[in-house]
């Protein structure tokens, strides 16, 4: 398994300087602030950066989008993550629902959905998890059976992030026997999430926050022409869109807003261990920051990294907890909720999230294993 070392362009150099300059101006002092993945749902700068080009950069001309490469598309999103930038109204559906569209959808599909994504006006939520399958997503249970030209879908789906605010999801359903092989038999399934029979169930977390749902399907019809891809194919495809979910900086600077922070407050401090820590977390950002951009060159040269996005993933998760666990021990804070200093806060905002990040987009162990197999063949 190799990451081949790769730098960025002029040109890629110079769009992630307009980037920034587009987020100074758009966020102010609030750029970079706070933790989390895609920052808030925010229609409205969704379609600010559509108009700049900067959703759908990777979804083909002809569909709406930029027509530009995965490291151009790295070059963006790691720019607004970076910022805490409010991306989290279009975020799946750049992320990695258009890519699977674009793969595997119906050229009829692809005209309805990609033109939609790309311009900051449709958008998805992932339908993968459900209670009791943990990562094991070969033990769905969400089935789907023909009713004429369509299904009827029956079944419950957990942790859907914002499909309480957005319009579609891809779900991943059980649409014959799996005769022995549980693999078989899946297939994907677009669905309308205002679909009448579906319930939207929302799940508070510790915080008192609301992102998480749960789904329920009571019979819920979906026209036959919302098939994603192949019937029985849906665990290859699932395969391919989470390599897309994983291989992004996504995978290393949920935490980045802490450290920011951590940086601002002490890194002023005659202190041996703080510099330390600075330097030793820096450099392991640099090198995060290489490991994927390898992954988004291997794209653009036609590969399939699979399980280096896997691997990337892994180290970049594991990477974000020990962030904040050496910040919560050398600046001497508690993760005080009601905190009004901007270190105490960020702490109290980073240590809920902490076990996540090494569940979402796959567990560790799940990783290690795709990564492993891959290493033996």
């Amino acid at each position: 398994m190799r990451f081949p070392p790769t730098t960025l362009t002029p040109a890629e150099l110079e769009l992630r300087e307009e980037v920034r300059a587009f987020l100074a101006a758009e966020l102010g002092d609030q750029a970079g602030r706070g933790v989390g993945v895609a920052g808030p749902h925010n229609p409205e700068f969704s379609r600010k950066l559509a108009k700049k080009g900067w959703v759908g950069l990777s979804i083909p001309k002809e569909y709406g989008g930029g027509g530009r490469t995965a490291v151009e598309r790295f070059v963006v999103v790691e720019e607004l993550l970076a910022a805490r930038a409010p991306v989290g109204a279009h975020w799946v559906a750049d992320r990695q629902s258009a890519p699977a569209i674009l793969k595997f959808g119906t050229e009829e599909q692809r005209r309805r959905f990609l033109p939609a994504i790309a311009a900051g006006e449709c958008f998805f939520a992932i339908g993968m998890s459900e209670p009791d399958a943990g990562s094991d997503l070969a033990s769905v249970r969400t089935q789907a059976v023909r009713d004429g030209d369509g299904w009827r879908l029956s079944g419950t789906k957990v942790w859907t992030s914002g499909a309480h605010l957005n319009h579609f999801f891809a779900v991943l359903c059980r649409t014959s026997p799996a005769d022995g092989d549980r693999h078989q038999g899946l297939s994907q399934l677009l669905v309308d999430l205002h679909s009448p029979g579906l319930s939207i169930n929302p799940i508070i977390t510790l915080d008192g926050g609301h992102s998480f749902n749960e789904i329920v399907f009571d019979d819920v019809y979906v026209p036959g022409e919302m098939l994603l891809g192949a019937e029985g194919q849906g665990w290859r495809q699932v395969t391919s869109e989470l390599a897309y979910e994983r291989s992004g900086p996504d995978r290393f600077l949920s935490t980045f807003g802490l450290f920011r922070t951590f940086v601002e407050v002490c890194g002023g401090r005659e202190s041996d261990s703080v510099k330390a820590a600075i330097g030793r977390i820096t450099a392991r950002y640099r090198t995060l920051h290489g490991l994927t951009l390898s992954v988004a060159r291997m794209i653009d040269q036609g590969g399939a990294p699979a399980a280096e996005a896997a691997l990337a993933k892994d180290l970049g998760t594991n990477f974000e907890k020990e962030v904040a666990e050496v910040v919560r021990e050398l600046a001497g804070l508690p993760p005080d909720p009601d905190a009004t200093d901007p270190l105490g806060a960020a702490l109290a905002a980073a240590i809920p999230m902490l076990p996540s990040i090494t569940i979402r987009g796959g567990t560790t162990e799940i990783l290690r294993s795709v990564a492993a197999r891959e290493l033996t063949r």
